[in-house]
């Protein structure tokens, strides 16, 4: 049995290395084809086309590893099919469940690269290429509004311990590609929501232990604000008439400010979900949470990254049926575009249910986990009726 187990291991491994290559190339194409219209812009050169599409190439290995674990499998079993491999291993007290245990094997290879791949590899890559990107190209990163990168955080009585006294928000015009932030403006509240202070920032630098020192500060400072409690009625006219003491501006060449927000975290409230470890996207859903914000989208985000790699499982026992079906039931081209056509479909349906939970307000970990339930019941479905007939 173990010399059956290397045999198909080997050849297994040997298929999904071709197929991922083959879609690394063909990725790495379309990818280079997409940068070839900033080429020659602002000191953008095809070597930093060619070197943003390889730096990306760790994240497109985590993309496809499913679909050509997939499609490899299907190839080496359909391979097996046509040779007679696979009745003379049947013939010889080979079980089903003892072909899906040798696959199941096989998958924990697959998965264990796919993880390290998603969770060490590719998170730390991407930054570099978008960086070398927007380095290459004089650009800046920034929000999806007009006025750049919003977040949020609690304003804490001592520091970053204490009591929550407040909460302040976090306006950033321009993120440059060495962190440096343009353009910075905060809100700050108390405990009841009422305004305390508006700094402005020409530019800010981040300085370690949760210290932002920001350069050319006005701050504008509500010492006496008249803003009343709830239930009295307010007198517009002794309003106006206040002292003007009751803003304070002060101009001050640079100001520390310390904050819960990072340059990690500014990085990734305006990356792609999809392309942060399950770390990142953990730390960064409790982050919005404990500051009253939306966070269902990182929180499906971070269950598919858990899930994904696991559908390497799914998808290699959808591949096992195909064994079973002999030569006049196809031949081997037949087969691997049929896995393709699977692996197509599992990418859109995997995308699909993310984006229903999302707008249906499922539960995070349903919307991950439901593409590969339902594929792998149609594999379970698949390998009753090929043995049944």
């Amino acid at each position: 049995m173990k010399i059956l187990q290397r045999y198909f291991a080997v050849s297994i491994l040997q298929a999904v290395a071709f197929v991922l290559a083959a879609f690394l190339a063909l990725q790495a194409f379309m990818d280079l084809t997409g940068e070839l219209p900033s080429v020659g812009k602002n000191g953008y050169g095809i070597q930093h086309a060619f070197l943003y599409v390889l730096i990306m190439l760790p994240n497109r290995v985590y993309e496809v590893m499913p679909v050509a674990a997939l499609i490899g499998t299907i190839y080496t079993m359909a391979q097996f099919a046509s040779t007679s491999e696979f009745t003379i291993m049947r013939a010889s007290s080979m079980s089903t469940r003892m072909a899906a245990g040798m696959l199941a094997k096989i998958g924990v290879v697959l998965v264990v690269i796919t993880f390290i791949f998603g969770e060490l590899i590719a998170p730390r890559t991407t930054p570099i290429a978008e960086k070398i990107r927007l380095s290459a190209q004089g650009a800046a990163v920034s929000g999806e509004f007009r006025s750049g990168l919003w977040t949020k955080d609690i304003v804490k009585s001592n520091g970053m311990t204490g009591t929550p006294a407040g909460s302040r928000f976090f306006n950033v015009k321009e993120v440059r590609p060495d962190g440096q932030l343009l353009g910075v403006k905060l809100y700050e509240f108390d405990a009841s929501f009422r305004m305390r202070s508006i700094i402005v920032a020409k530019s800010a630098s981040y300085q370690g232990n949760n210290t932002w020192r920001l350069y050319e500060v006005t701050e504008n400072r509500f010492t006496n604000s008249f803003l009343l409690k709830p239930g009295s009625v307010a007198n517009v006219e002794n309003n106006f008439a206040q002292d003007a003491s009751a803003v304070s501006i002060t101009q001050t060449p640079t100001k520390d400010l310390i904050s819960e927000i990072t340059p990690k975290i500014l990085s990734v409230s305006a990356s792609d979900p999809e392309t942060m470890s399950a770390s990142e996207l953990s730390v960064y859903s409790r982050h919005l949470q404990e500051n009253k914000q939306e966070n269902e989208r990182f929180k499906i985000a971070f269950w598919k990254k858990l899930f994904d790699p696991l559908a390497i499982f799914v998808l290699m026992a959808m591949a096992l049926p195909f064994a079973y079906l002999h030569t006049r039931s196809g031949g081997v081209s037949l087969k691997i575009f049929v896995g393709i056509m699977l692996g197509v479909s599992f990418m859109l349906v995997n995308t699909l249910f993310s984006h229903l939970g999302l707008l249906s307000t499922w539960p995070a970990v349903v919307t991950a986990a439901a593409p590969s339930t339902l594929y792998l019941l149609l594999a379970l479905g698949a390998l009753w009726w090929v043995e049944r007939h």
